[in-house]
Protein backbone atom coordinates (compact mmCIF):
# COMPACT_ATOMS: atom_id res chain seq x y z
CA UNK A 1 0.00 0.00 0.00
CA UNK A 2 3.07 2.68 0.82
CA UNK A 3 4.48 1.73 -2.50
CA UNK A 4 1.46 2.85 -4.50
CA UNK A 5 0.89 5.71 -2.69
CA UNK A 6 4.37 6.58 -3.33
CA UNK A 7 3.99 5.53 -7.02
CA UNK A 8 0.87 7.97 -7.02
CA UNK A 9 2.70 11.01 -5.80
CA UNK A 10 5.46 10.74 -8.26
CA UNK A 11 2.97 10.98 -11.08
CA UNK A 12 0.86 13.29 -9.41
CA UNK A 13 4.14 15.59 -9.15
CA UNK A 14 5.50 15.37 -12.21
CA UNK A 15 1.89 16.39 -13.89
CA UNK A 16 1.79 19.25 -12.49
CA UNK A 17 5.36 20.18 -13.18
CA UNK A 18 5.06 19.62 -16.71
CA UNK A 19 1.00 21.68 -16.58
CA UNK A 20 2.77 24.14 -15.07
CA UNK A 21 5.99 24.51 -17.58
CA UNK A 22 3.26 24.47 -20.56
CA UNK A 23 1.04 27.43 -19.18
CA UNK A 24 3.93 29.55 -18.26
CA UNK A 25 5.44 32.44 -20.63
CA UNK A 26 8.69 30.44 -21.33
CA UNK A 27 6.52 27.63 -22.82
CA UNK A 28 4.96 29.94 -25.11
CA UNK A 29 7.59 30.96 -26.68
CA UNK A 30 9.13 27.72 -27.21
CA UNK A 31 5.95 26.49 -28.62
CA UNK A 32 5.59 29.52 -31.18
CA UNK A 33 9.36 28.98 -32.45
CA UNK A 34 8.71 25.07 -32.92
CA UNK A 35 5.23 26.10 -35.11
CA UNK A 36 7.23 28.80 -37.30
CA UNK A 37 10.20 26.56 -37.24
CA UNK A 38 8.27 23.44 -38.48
CA UNK A 39 6.22 26.04 -41.19
CA UNK A 40 9.52 27.61 -42.80
CA UNK A 41 10.98 23.47 -43.16
CA UNK A 42 8.11 22.57 -44.69
CA UNK A 43 7.94 25.57 -47.17
CA UNK A 44 12.25 24.79 -47.59
CA UNK A 45 11.53 21.39 -48.15
CA UNK A 46 8.69 22.13 -51.04
CA UNK A 47 10.82 24.84 -53.01
CA UNK A 48 13.75 21.64 -52.44
CA UNK A 49 11.60 19.10 -53.99
CA UNK A 50 11.26 21.42 -57.33
CA UNK A 51 14.63 20.72 -57.87
CA UNK A 52 15.93 17.68 -60.48
CA UNK A 53 17.59 14.90 -58.61
CA UNK A 54 19.17 11.11 -58.90
CA UNK A 55 17.93 8.41 -57.80
CA UNK A 56 18.55 4.39 -57.54
CA UNK A 57 15.79 2.54 -57.95
CA UNK A 58 15.41 -1.43 -58.15
CA UNK A 59 13.23 -3.85 -60.39
CA UNK A 60 12.46 -7.58 -59.80
CA UNK A 61 13.13 -10.09 -62.67
CA UNK A 62 12.02 -13.47 -63.20
CA UNK A 63 12.43 -15.80 -65.04
CA UNK A 64 9.37 -17.91 -66.66
CA UNK A 65 7.52 -21.13 -68.34
CA UNK A 66 10.86 -22.39 -67.87
CA UNK A 67 9.77 -26.55 -69.32
CA UNK A 68 10.39 -29.11 -66.37
CA UNK A 69 13.18 -30.87 -68.67
CA UNK A 70 15.63 -27.63 -68.48
CA UNK A 71 17.76 -27.32 -65.02
CA UNK A 72 19.15 -23.66 -64.54
CA UNK A 73 22.51 -24.29 -63.42
CA UNK A 74 22.94 -20.01 -63.07
CA UNK A 75 19.76 -18.06 -62.34
CA UNK A 76 19.65 -14.79 -64.01
CA UNK A 77 19.92 -11.71 -61.26
CA UNK A 78 16.49 -10.87 -59.32
CA UNK A 79 16.79 -7.54 -59.96
CA UNK A 80 17.83 -4.67 -61.98
CA UNK A 81 19.36 -1.69 -60.54
CA UNK A 82 18.48 1.89 -62.48
CA UNK A 83 19.55 5.18 -61.71
CA UNK A 84 16.57 7.56 -62.65
CA UNK A 85 16.13 11.45 -62.56
CA UNK A 86 13.15 13.86 -61.88
CA UNK A 87 12.23 16.51 -59.50
CA UNK A 88 11.85 15.39 -55.96
CA UNK A 89 7.86 15.14 -55.85
CA UNK A 90 8.14 12.71 -58.10
CA UNK A 91 11.02 10.74 -57.33
CA UNK A 92 9.22 10.45 -53.77
CA UNK A 93 6.36 9.15 -55.06
CA UNK A 94 8.84 5.80 -56.66
CA UNK A 95 9.74 5.30 -52.73
CA UNK A 96 6.75 5.50 -50.80
CA UNK A 97 3.99 4.68 -53.14
CA UNK A 98 4.61 2.89 -56.02
CA UNK A 99 5.83 -0.81 -56.41
CA UNK A 100 7.43 -2.07 -59.58
CA UNK A 101 6.24 -4.87 -61.33
CA UNK A 102 8.56 -7.73 -62.07
CA UNK A 103 10.46 -7.83 -65.21
CA UNK A 104 9.71 -10.76 -67.12
CA UNK A 105 12.01 -13.11 -68.82
CA UNK A 106 9.60 -15.88 -71.10
CA UNK A 107 12.16 -18.42 -71.51
CA UNK A 108 11.30 -19.76 -74.63
CA UNK A 109 11.37 -16.09 -76.46
CA UNK A 110 15.69 -17.00 -75.98
CA UNK A 111 15.79 -20.71 -76.03
CA UNK A 112 17.29 -20.08 -79.84
CA UNK A 113 20.57 -18.39 -78.39
CA UNK A 114 22.31 -21.58 -76.97
CA UNK A 115 22.35 -22.26 -73.50
CA UNK A 116 24.13 -19.52 -72.22
CA UNK A 117 21.38 -16.96 -72.63
CA UNK A 118 22.47 -13.00 -72.68
CA UNK A 119 19.74 -10.23 -72.30
CA UNK A 120 21.65 -7.02 -73.23
CA UNK A 121 19.27 -4.66 -70.73
CA UNK A 122 18.82 -2.13 -73.25
CA UNK A 123 16.43 -4.27 -75.07
CA UNK A 124 14.16 -4.64 -71.90
CA UNK A 125 14.58 -0.81 -71.57
CA UNK A 126 11.23 -0.20 -72.91
CA UNK A 127 9.72 -2.64 -70.49
CA UNK A 128 11.35 -0.39 -67.70
CA UNK A 129 9.87 3.04 -69.17
CA UNK A 130 6.26 1.94 -69.47
CA UNK A 131 6.47 2.21 -65.35
CA UNK A 132 7.90 5.36 -65.19
CA UNK A 133 6.12 8.79 -65.23
CA UNK A 134 6.55 10.42 -69.02
CA UNK A 135 8.60 13.55 -66.91
CA UNK A 136 11.34 10.70 -65.55
CA UNK A 137 14.40 10.41 -67.51
CA UNK A 138 16.30 6.88 -67.28
CA UNK A 139 20.38 7.34 -66.60
CA UNK A 140 21.26 3.64 -66.37
CA UNK A 141 20.99 0.67 -65.97
CA UNK A 142 23.02 -2.03 -64.21
CA UNK A 143 24.30 -4.28 -64.80
CA UNK A 144 24.17 -3.77 -68.81
CA UNK A 145 23.00 -7.43 -69.79
CA UNK A 146 20.78 -9.94 -67.76
CA UNK A 147 22.29 -13.76 -68.47
CA UNK A 148 21.74 -17.35 -67.46
CA UNK A 149 22.82 -20.53 -68.32
CA UNK A 150 20.72 -23.65 -68.54
CA UNK A 151 21.17 -27.64 -69.83
CA UNK A 152 18.73 -29.83 -71.34
CA UNK A 153 18.87 -32.71 -68.20
CA UNK A 154 22.92 -32.99 -68.78
CA UNK A 155 24.82 -34.14 -66.11
CA UNK A 156 27.25 -36.70 -64.25
CA UNK A 157 28.77 -37.51 -61.09
CA UNK A 158 32.15 -36.23 -60.29
CA UNK A 159 34.32 -37.07 -56.73
CA UNK A 160 34.64 -34.15 -54.18
CA UNK A 161 38.44 -32.43 -53.61
CA UNK A 162 39.37 -30.90 -50.70
CA UNK A 163 41.15 -27.68 -50.97
CA UNK A 164 42.97 -25.55 -48.19
CA UNK A 165 46.16 -26.96 -45.68
CA UNK A 166 45.26 -29.10 -42.33
CA UNK A 167 48.10 -29.15 -40.19
CA UNK A 168 48.14 -31.66 -36.86
CA UNK A 169 49.53 -30.93 -33.54
CA UNK A 170 53.03 -32.85 -32.43
CA UNK A 171 52.44 -36.21 -32.38
CA UNK A 172 49.29 -36.27 -33.98
CA UNK A 173 48.44 -37.05 -37.88
CA UNK A 174 45.54 -37.14 -40.35
CA UNK A 175 44.19 -40.41 -40.96
CA UNK A 176 41.98 -39.63 -43.63
CA UNK A 177 39.94 -37.35 -45.60
CA UNK A 178 36.01 -38.53 -45.69
CA UNK A 179 33.51 -36.43 -47.48
CA UNK A 180 29.68 -37.09 -47.02
CA UNK A 181 29.01 -37.77 -49.56
CA UNK A 182 31.87 -38.11 -51.48
CA UNK A 183 30.50 -37.06 -55.14
CA UNK A 184 28.19 -34.46 -56.55
CA UNK A 185 25.73 -34.20 -59.38
CA UNK A 186 27.00 -31.46 -61.91
CA UNK A 187 24.20 -29.95 -64.00
CA UNK A 188 25.95 -27.53 -66.84
CA UNK A 189 25.78 -26.80 -70.33
CA UNK A 190 27.31 -30.31 -72.11
CA UNK A 191 30.45 -27.95 -73.28
CA UNK A 192 31.65 -27.50 -69.75
CA UNK A 193 30.66 -30.68 -68.42
CA UNK A 194 33.05 -32.47 -70.55
CA UNK A 195 35.58 -30.66 -68.61
CA UNK A 196 34.86 -30.90 -65.00
CA UNK A 197 36.99 -33.46 -63.53
CA UNK A 198 36.39 -33.03 -59.75
CA UNK A 199 34.96 -30.41 -57.44
CA UNK A 200 37.03 -28.54 -55.06
CA UNK A 201 35.62 -27.36 -51.72
CA UNK A 202 35.98 -23.86 -50.28
CA UNK A 203 39.40 -23.23 -48.59
CA UNK A 204 39.86 -25.15 -45.32
CA UNK A 205 42.40 -23.87 -43.02
CA UNK A 206 43.13 -25.48 -40.01
CA UNK A 207 45.88 -25.45 -37.80
CA UNK A 208 47.74 -27.92 -34.58
CA UNK A 209 44.57 -29.96 -34.69
CA UNK A 210 44.35 -32.67 -32.10
CA UNK A 211 41.18 -34.28 -32.24
CA UNK A 212 38.72 -35.21 -35.36
CA UNK A 213 37.06 -32.86 -37.03
CA UNK A 214 33.24 -32.83 -38.32
CA UNK A 215 31.95 -30.02 -40.28
CA UNK A 216 30.33 -28.95 -43.36
CA UNK A 217 31.80 -27.26 -46.38
CA UNK A 218 30.45 -25.46 -49.61
CA UNK A 219 31.51 -26.41 -52.99
CA UNK A 220 33.72 -24.21 -55.06
CA UNK A 221 31.14 -22.12 -57.23
CA UNK A 222 31.58 -22.30 -61.18
CA UNK A 223 29.45 -19.69 -63.76
CA UNK A 224 27.35 -21.56 -65.27
CA UNK A 225 27.21 -25.21 -63.27
CA UNK A 226 25.04 -26.06 -60.90
CA UNK A 227 26.26 -28.94 -58.05
CA UNK A 228 23.57 -31.32 -56.55
CA UNK A 229 23.96 -31.01 -53.46
CA UNK A 230 26.37 -27.68 -53.02
CA UNK A 231 27.04 -28.86 -49.54
CA UNK A 232 28.75 -31.87 -48.21
CA UNK A 233 29.51 -32.66 -44.95
CA UNK A 234 33.74 -33.23 -44.18
CA UNK A 235 35.56 -35.37 -41.78
CA UNK A 236 39.02 -35.53 -41.04
CA UNK A 237 39.78 -38.45 -38.14
CA UNK A 238 42.73 -37.43 -35.81
CA UNK A 239 44.76 -40.45 -34.63
CA UNK A 240 47.66 -40.10 -32.09
CA UNK A 241 51.36 -41.71 -33.21
CA UNK A 242 52.80 -44.01 -31.57
CA UNK A 243 56.08 -46.27 -32.20
CA UNK A 244 56.27 -49.91 -33.15
CA UNK A 245 59.23 -52.25 -33.91
CA UNK A 246 58.49 -55.47 -35.52
CA UNK A 247 61.27 -58.55 -36.60
CA UNK A 248 60.77 -59.20 -40.08
CA UNK A 249 62.43 -62.15 -42.36
CA UNK A 250 64.09 -61.64 -45.10
CA UNK A 251 63.01 -63.13 -48.05
CA UNK A 252 64.38 -63.58 -51.65
CA UNK A 253 62.38 -62.60 -54.64
CA UNK A 254 62.63 -63.94 -58.58
CA UNK A 255 65.29 -66.90 -57.55
CA UNK A 256 65.36 -69.67 -59.64
CA UNK A 257 63.90 -72.76 -58.05
CA UNK A 258 67.97 -74.06 -57.29
CA UNK A 259 68.84 -71.19 -56.12
CA UNK A 260 68.21 -69.64 -52.38
CA UNK A 261 68.96 -66.96 -50.39
CA UNK A 262 70.88 -66.61 -46.86
CA UNK A 263 71.16 -63.30 -45.11
CA UNK A 264 73.07 -62.16 -42.25
CA UNK A 265 70.98 -61.98 -40.04
CA UNK A 266 67.53 -63.26 -40.97
CA UNK A 267 65.87 -60.66 -39.57
CA UNK A 268 66.12 -57.32 -39.35
CA UNK A 269 64.17 -55.01 -36.85
CA UNK A 270 61.59 -52.46 -38.83
CA UNK A 271 61.01 -49.52 -35.90
CA UNK A 272 58.01 -46.98 -37.61
CA UNK A 273 55.20 -44.56 -36.26
CA UNK A 274 51.80 -45.64 -36.55
CA UNK A 275 48.10 -44.32 -35.18
CA UNK A 276 47.23 -46.04 -32.16
CA UNK A 277 44.00 -47.62 -34.18
CA UNK A 278 46.21 -49.19 -35.93
CA UNK A 279 48.70 -49.93 -33.76
CA UNK A 280 47.74 -53.85 -33.42
CA UNK A 281 46.87 -54.48 -36.72
CA UNK A 282 49.95 -54.06 -38.15
CA UNK A 283 52.03 -56.94 -38.44
CA UNK A 284 55.46 -58.09 -40.30
CA UNK A 285 53.87 -59.71 -43.14
CA UNK A 286 52.98 -56.03 -43.71
CA UNK A 287 56.61 -55.53 -44.77
CA UNK A 288 58.56 -56.42 -47.61
CA UNK A 289 61.21 -56.19 -48.93
CA UNK A 290 62.77 -55.90 -52.49
CA UNK A 291 65.64 -58.37 -52.69
CA UNK A 292 65.25 -59.64 -56.19
CA UNK A 293 67.83 -62.55 -57.30
CA UNK A 294 68.44 -59.64 -60.42
CA UNK A 295 69.89 -56.77 -58.66
CA UNK A 296 71.89 -59.27 -56.38
CA UNK A 297 73.62 -60.30 -59.66
CA UNK A 298 74.56 -57.46 -60.59
CA UNK A 299 76.16 -55.89 -57.40
CA UNK A 300 79.42 -57.85 -57.41
CA UNK A 301 79.59 -57.56 -53.41
CA UNK A 302 78.30 -59.88 -50.77
CA UNK A 303 76.34 -56.51 -48.61
CA UNK A 304 72.87 -55.49 -49.58
CA UNK A 305 71.05 -52.28 -48.83
CA UNK A 306 67.78 -52.67 -47.79
CA UNK A 307 65.18 -50.92 -49.22
CA UNK A 308 61.34 -51.39 -48.65
CA UNK A 309 59.09 -52.91 -51.10
CA UNK A 310 56.19 -52.28 -49.36
CA UNK A 311 54.98 -50.28 -46.59
CA UNK A 312 51.35 -50.25 -44.89
CA UNK A 313 49.39 -47.55 -45.04
CA UNK A 314 49.17 -45.26 -42.14
CA UNK A 315 52.75 -45.73 -41.77
CA UNK A 316 55.28 -43.42 -41.50
CA UNK A 317 59.50 -42.43 -40.34
CA UNK A 318 60.27 -46.01 -41.15
CA UNK A 319 63.65 -47.17 -39.64
CA UNK A 320 65.54 -50.18 -40.44
CA UNK A 321 67.74 -51.43 -38.36
CA UNK A 322 70.52 -52.72 -39.36
CA UNK A 323 70.03 -51.15 -42.71
CA UNK A 324 72.53 -53.19 -44.57
CA UNK A 325 73.15 -57.60 -44.61
CA UNK A 326 76.01 -59.56 -45.52
CA UNK A 327 73.98 -62.53 -48.09
CA UNK A 328 75.05 -65.57 -49.66
CA UNK A 329 73.49 -66.95 -52.88
CA UNK A 330 73.43 -71.02 -52.73
CA UNK A 331 72.62 -73.55 -55.01
CA UNK A 332 70.31 -76.50 -53.79
CA UNK A 333 71.26 -79.60 -55.28
CA UNK A 334 69.08 -81.75 -57.60
CA UNK A 335 68.02 -84.89 -56.83
CA UNK A 336 67.40 -87.42 -59.63
CA UNK A 337 65.91 -90.69 -59.37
Amino acid sequence: MFIERNIKFFYLKIFRRVRSFLLSEKSRKVLIFLFFFFISSGFWLLQTLKNNFEIELAIPVKLKNVPNDAVITAEPISELHIVVKDKGTTLLNYFFGHDFYPISLDFADYQDLGNHVIIPASSIEKRILSQLSSSTKLVSIKPDVVDYFYTMGASKKVPVRLRGKISTGRQYYLTDTVFSPDSVLVYAPQSMLDSIKYVSTHAVLLKEISDTVHTRVQLTAIKGVKFVPSVVNLTLPVDILTEKTLEVPLLGINFPANKSLRTFPSKVKVTFQVGLRRFKSIRPENFVFDISYEELMKIGSEKYKLKLKSVPAGVSYVRIIPNQVDFLIESIPAYGY
